[in-house]
Parts: structure tokens; sequence; C-alpha cells
């Protein structure tokens, strides 16, 4: 088996794009879904979002909405919404926000080498996360939500993915957030064979964005090969829904901290308590760190620039990250937060939000203090995979978002 195969793609029809692209169903509540899609009745929401489409006091997880997901795609198949390539391709996927571009492979992963780390993993998944993943891809028969996968160094893909984008796009689109998505196929033979290669002789590949949506494809793997007795191996199902993009053209914004008390601190005796671990020095200006080990604080109506101390960053890839440092000298000790995922005393904050929202999170009284982090850099993401460990809860923000509804893969 190989790490990625070709597949024929369900994807919009010739200038239906537009009308089809939406944001990734796990950025968005179904009452912002129903606002978004409200006139656009092809709008992949209807099949990603389908609760929008059944009643308001519809349980998100309940047979019926996945029933209505699959009802809503083969509506859209059978209008010629959206059709399927006869042949199987790779597809290049461009995204542009402002001045970023980053430009990667749509394919179908293994999920063999999912299984065996070959395909790394960084993040803890939610049983009912997954539970949900899985029942949308059977109730479908297909995978319509990508996983976000980087490759590492390859300047012959790169190069690949840059000619391909020369042909005229087979979809094209800008979202409601300006941000621009477009769609090549790649359907020669002789080119296929060498993407399939190169990536083949990569040692590894890794996950961004997507652990629920792998895991679950594991899941459905598992269960229609223990349900097929002629089970050889080549069925789709071994395969995932994946945009690879190279590692150095993704971008991971900071995820910030904003924390509702100081544990029964004053604001003195809380900036007395973490001196032991930071160097804490007032700031004139909103603090946007610059680099690692360097933190942003606002308490009350001041900036501060917090430092950590250098002899207390270890080795350890995971133990070295900002977020980590933050939780093991400052959340954890001082403010008493030991569980990022369960305590209710503090709350994540995009980088795409800026500073001004941190600011306002506080100067609300919402919020007693917030820390704006530097960003966990790509290489600290593999070599924490590469460790096969565990990073905290919210340690990356990946921008931009991939779009649902250009590409789906389906289970034969």
């Amino acid at each position: 088996m190989h790490l990625i195969q070709a597949f024929k793609g369900l994807r919009p029809a010739s200038g239906r794009a537009p009308e089809i692209v939406a944001p990734p169903y796990d950025v968005l509540s179904s009452s912002e879904a129903r606002e978004r899609a409200a006139g656009k009745p092809f709008s992949f929401l209807h099949i990603s979002k389908p609760e929008i489409d059944l009643p308001l006091d519809t349980d998100i997880y309940s047979p019926q909405v996945y029933a209505k997901a699959a009802e809503n795609l083969h509506k859209m198949i059978e209008a010629g919404v959206l059709v399927r390539d006869a042949a199987a391709s790779y597809y290049v996927y461009r995204i542009i926000m402002g001045s970023h571009v980053q430009t990667g492979l749509v394919a179908s992963a293994s999920v063999a080498d999912y299984d065996k780390n070959r395909i790394r993993r960084h993040e803890l998944t939610r049983p009912d996360k997954e539970d949900d993943r899985v029942r949308q891809i059977e109730a479908l028969s297909a995978q319509t939500g990508p996983v976000l996968l980087a490759y590492p160094k390859a300047p012959v893909v790169d190069a690949i993915l840059q000619a391909a984008t020369a042909a005229e796009p087979i979809a094209d689109a800008v979202a409601d957030d300006g941000i621009r998505h477009t769609v090549w196929a790649i359907s020669d033979v002789a080119t296929l064979e060498q993407l399939t290669a190169q990536f083949d002789a990569m040692h590894a590949l890794y996950i961004a964005d997507g652990h629920h949506r792998s895991a679950a494809a594991s899941r459905v793997c598992a269960a229609r090969k223990a349900a097929n007795a002629a089970h050889s191996g080549s069925e789709s199902y071994n395969y995932f829904l994946s945009v690879i993009f190279p590692d150095h053209e993704l971008k991971i914004l900071d995820y910030n901290r904003v924390v509702t008390d100081l544990n029964g601190l004053t604001a003195e005796q809380f900036l007395a308590s973490i001196a032991g671990a930071f160097s804490v020095t007032p700031s004139a200006a909103a603090v946007k760190p610059a680099q690692h080990g360097e933190v942003g604080m606002f308490l009350g109506t001041q900036w501060y620039r917090l430092q950590i101390k250098p002899e207390l960053v270890p080795q350890d890839p995971v133990a070295r990250l900002d977020v980590s440092l933050l939780s093991e000298h400052l959340l954890g000790p001082v403010l008493g937060i030991a569980d990022l995922r369960r305590d209710k005393r503090i709350d994540f904050v995009g980088g795409i939000r800026g500073l001004p929202e941190l600011e306002k999170r506080v100067a609300s009284g919402e919020m007693a203090v917030a820390f704006a982090m530097y960003p966990t850099t790509m290489a600290d993401l593999m070599a924490v995979a590469d460790a096969d460990q565990i990073m905290p809860p919210k340690s990356t923000w990946f921008e931009p978002k991939l779009a649902d509804g250009l590409l789906s893969h389906v289970l034969d």
C-alpha cells in the first residue's frame, strides 16, 4: 500500500464552487451555520451542519441529523451541483489569505500508515467527537471533511504543485471571509506516479489539524474490514481525505489564554508570585511575544512582558513549549489551574482575534488576566509527534482554515 493515492473526487460542477464552499464544520455553531447558509440552498453547510435544516431543538447527534446530511448530499448530486470525476486524480489546493499563500496536495492518505504512526499525531481525541465523525462518514459513505497534514522538505513535490497551478482551475471561490480557495486537477499518469513515489519516500507525514477526522476514518476502516470477507486492502475505506501542505507554508497563530480570577490573590501578590519563574517588565504598549519563552500579560489596565528564566526551559519537546512553561510555572502553581480541558476558570482565544480581544475580555470584567503566547512552530509540532508525545490542549491555531465542499472522498 502507498502512503497516499489518487482518488475520484466528488466536487463542485464547473462554476458552482462559490455557491458550495463553506467553513469547516467545527468552527461554527449551529446558529452561526443557519445564518451563513440562509438563502444558499447549495452551501455545503447543509451537509456538514445538517441540523440547520431540522427544528431548532434537534439534538445535533441524533440519527435524523446524519440522515439529513445524506439526503442533502444526494440532492446536490442529483441536481448536478456536485459531480464526481471519472478518473482517479490528485488535486492541487491553493489558499490565499491576504499576503499569505499556501499550496498543497489533496490526496487520500493511508489508514494503515496512520495506525502505525507514520502519519503522526500530537493531540488526544475525545470519544464523543470521534463517534460524531464516524456516524457522519457512515451516513454519507464519504469523507467530506479533509484532514490537514504537513509534509517535510520536498522540493520536487513543491515544484510539481507549482507547475500544476499554470492550468485552468476546476474550482475557484472567494469565501465569505475574503479567503480565496482554488483547486486544480492532476490526472496525467506519469505525474501521478511521480507524486506517489515522492510521498512513499517520506519518513512521515504530520497531522496539523483533524485528529478526530483521521481517528474516525481509522475506526470506519476497521469496521468495514471486519465486515468484508473479501477485504484486499485496495478498498477506498483504507484511505482518508487529506490536504497535505509543505510544512514551511503552514501558518500557526498564537493560541492565547484568559483566566477569570487571580485565585484569591491581589494584583500585587500575583505579580510577586510569578517573579520567581519570570522576569516581569511593565510595557506602555500591548505585548505580542517575539520569541520563545516570552509572554505578554494584560492585568488590570496594564500590559507586562514576561520572560521565562532560561534555566527553567527543559529539552523535552513538550515541556519546553511556551504553553507548557506557562502552565508549569504560572497557571498551575499560582492560579491553581491544573486541568486545561475541564477547568471552567480558563478560556482560550485564537490569535486571529488579535490582542485587542484580550484587552476587551479583561476590561469587561469577565476575565481577570490575559496571556498572549508566542506561537507554537511547525518544528515544535513535528518534534512532539516524532517523540510520540502529546501537546497540551489548545497549543496550535492554524490559519487559514480549509474549506469544506471543494472535494470529498467517496467510499465505494
